[in-house]
């Protein structure tokens, strides 16, 4: 078991050290694009065409793949809380390689999060011994289980149809409530799929068995709908406010709801649960001060990269006194009685 759990903690911190990466060379091939066209924060995809960003691209897909991995030789509650990992790495790199400065409370963030993902390591659960996804699926059908299943429905329903159409774009909460929600369903499909491919890789084709297609089903529609309520955050709110805050809820639901499926802290003491809890405040801290101390990117000028709209914008100088007029429709008639008002004056 000691083993298992080292696997996915290597396989965990594989994963931060290559998604936090990926930010930074994806970002490199953002600024590489903007020096021949526009940039992707007024509508540009040169970025598509800069190998630099595909190989950023394709470092993300391998740091993702090594978190799935991941989850299937460690509980989620010691693989989740990790990711915090690939925020640090992604601000020293881009200290060094961007030249965006890192505070020193932004370093202390970072050494915050180090501090509670060794707690966390030093304290998580072991993993459970599975040896078939039907076996999974008797923990995913207890009742303590189908409660939290229902419970999330219910609560994700109450949001997307009232809270997001009132609140959604004023309330940070709503959005991000309703993907940490899904996310945690998300995971714990994941990691069900996970383990039917490990050990169908063993020789124990799990494939045959209608619970593991419902598992993929289920991961695909959770997968969409989180992506898809995560963009309308981060485009309504500050990246630097949603991060932490997604963080955490995605965080504290996963470790719920993976407590409740495969019961990760049975036969533990209240000391280690304590301690592991106080892990993840201390990274939380961390990922909140290392964000809020973060400097934003200078805003770009759109003005620079669209086209002339029909809008007009004019000065005049006549008899000493002077017009201005800034985006505005301006008939060349209503312009050329201006003129000839000031010319017969």
């Amino acid at each position: 078991m000691i083993s298992t759990n080292l696997t996915g903690l290597v396989l965990a911190m594989i994963s931060s050290a290559f998604v936090g990466s990926s930010f930074i060379i994806k970002k490199k091939g953002l600024q590489l694009a903007r020096v021949n066209g526009p940039p992707a924060s007024v509508g540009g995809y040169g970025y598509l065409l800069q190998p630099l960003w595909w190989v950023g691209m394709v470092t993300m897909i391998v740091g993702e793949i090594a978190n799935f991995v991941a989850y299937i030789y460690a509980p989620a509650v010691l693989v989740t809380p990790l990711g915090a990992l690939s925020i640090i790495v992604s601000a020293v790199l881009a200290h060094f390689l961007l030249k965006e400065k890192l505070l020193k409370m932004g370093m202390l963030g970072c050494l915050l999060c180090i501090i509670g993902s060794i707690i966390i390591v030093l304290h998580a659960p072991e993993e459970m011994s599975l040896s078939s996804v039907q076996q999974i699926w008797k923990l995913a059908i207890q009742p303590a289980f189908l409660s939290y299943t229902a419970s999330a429905i219910a609560v994700t329903l109450f949001l997307v149809l009232y809270c997001a159409p009132r609140f959604g774009q004023t309330n940070i909460l709503v959005y991000i409530g309703i993907c940490s929600i899904i996310g945690s369903l998300t995971v714990m499909s994941v990691k069900a799929i996970g383990i039917a491919i490990k050990l169908t890789f063993e020789g124990a084709n799990q494939f045959f068995y209608f619970q593991t297609w419902v598992f993929t089903m289920v991961a695909i529609t959770c997968v969409i709908a989180q992506l898809n309520y995560l963009n309308m955050a981060l485009d309504n709110f500050n990246t630097a406010v949603v991060s932490p805050i997604y963080y955490a809820l995605f965080t504290a639901f996963t470790i719920l709801a993976s407590a409740i499926m495969f019961k990760d802290y049975s036969g533990q003491s209240i000391s280690s649960i304590v301690s592991e809890l106080c892990g993840f405040i201390t990274v939380l801290s961390g990922t909140t001060l290392l964000h809020s101390t973060k400097e934003p990117d200078p805003p770009v000028n759109p003005d620079l990269y669209t086209p002339l709209s029909p809008r007009v914008s004019w000065y005049i100088q006549g008899n000493n006194e002077s017009w201005k007029q800034k985006e505005e429709d301006v008939s060349p008639f209503n312009l050329i009685a201006i003129i000839r008002q000031d010319h017969f004056k």
